[in-house]
């Protein structure tokens, strides 16, 4: 592989462009999350939570399945070939199992043989074992159901031949909430930094890629422990103390013209 440092970096069009739709995206997440924070913050007197996690969880899907077509148009990564080797399957969450493999394939010169503790080594085997199980068991909801929200399966999201409801679907989607979805947003991105640490950046590959890997199992631990109704609780009380400080300003400053007249 090329070291970055030593070629001048040229990327493609189409490279660029994702580049552009995933600030843009990035500037709809940000704007969604706050919006659900502070309807948070206020005890949803719309009912509107609901709404603002589905295009939340819906824009997470964008990003994700923007961020893979990033990864795979890097300039020093996958060769167009890899890439329709990874389009050539049926679902978003095969394309990015089928990228890590290529990944750690490339990073270790590992053609064919299968990728296991033999091949890999006792370390990365278990890095890979953890990235591949993050997929399947931490992103699949927020991967594979962005194309049943895009057609307006809000509520009930229908199975593949839209015969039935798909009820686990209906399960993950409603077990989601804004702080689980956000540290869903985190796992992704450590977990495509990983891949580009395995690809795209050979001269600092280790030093980067054990700083991601750490960030995506704290992640995990936090997926797993943090719990929602402290969190939710600290959003009320903030914008409580908030209402509070802004009402002892107004009161501060009818006093102050008061006592100028």
């Amino acid at each position: 592989m090329t070291s970055e440092s030593s070629v001048q970096r040229n990327p493609s069009q189409i490279y660029r462009y994702h580049v552009e739709n995933l600030r843009e995206l990035e500037v709809a997440l940000r704007n969604i999350s706050r919006l659900a924070r502070e309807t948070i913050a206020r005890k949803d007197p719309e009912s509107s939570l609901r709404s603002l996690l589905r295009i939340y969880t819906l824009l997470i899907g964008a990003w994700a399945e923007c961020r893979l077509q990033k990864l795979l148009h890097e300039e020093f990564g996958f060769t167009s070939a890899e890439r329709e080797q990874v389009k050539s399957k049926k679902t978003q969450l095969k394309w990015w199992k089928e990228t890590v493999d290529l990944a750690f394939r490339k990073h270790y010169g590992i053609a064919a043989a299968s990728l296991n503790e033999q091949s890999l080594g006792s370390q990365n085997n278990d890095r890979y074992t953890d990235i591949k199980d993050t997929l399947v068991n931490d992103l699949i909801i927020v991967i594979e159901i962005r194309n049943r929200l895009a057609h307006g399966q809000w509520i009930n999201p229908l199975n593949s031949e839209g015969t039935g409801l798909n009820a686990d679907k209906q399960t993950l989607l409603n077990n989601e909430n804004l702080m689980s979805l956000q540290l869903k947003l985190s796992l992704i991105s450590h977990l495509a930094d990983m891949v580009h640490d395995l690809v795209v950046s050979p001269a600092t590959f280790e030093r980067d890629f054990d700083h991601h890997y750490g960030l995506l199992r704290q992640v995990r631990v936090n997926l797993r422990k943090k719990d929602y109704n402290k969190y939710r609780n600290q959003l009320e009380r903030r914008a409580n103390a908030r209402r509070i400080s802004n009402q002892q300003t107004m009161d501060n400053s009818d006093n102050q013209l008061s006592s100028d007249r």
